[in-house]
């Protein structure tokens, strides 16, 4: 999760991303950040994060997208 955390903290510092659990839903996010952040975490964890994942159930949290990005390795 801390990789997760230093990536989302290069696209848009000064966020609590460890407790926030409204990410999207709380505006924290705009939608430059996530495709910023989607394709941020592809390179990282050699993963392709399909259109359907992209939800904000997946990327109001760090844990919810450490999930995301948990269950996509495994595919």
């Amino acid at each position: 999760m801390s990789k997760i955390v230093s990536i989302l903290e290069d696209i848009k510092p000064g966020i609590d991303y460890e407790n926030c659990k409204e990410l999207i839903d709380g505006h924290y996010l705009d939608s430059l950040s996530i495709i910023s952040l989607i394709a941020e975490l592809e390179d990282e964890f050699d993963i392709t994060i399909p259109a359907i994942e992209i939800v904000p159930a997946n990327f109001n949290s760090v844990e919810q997208m450490a999930a995301m990005v948990e269950r996509l390795q495994e595919e």
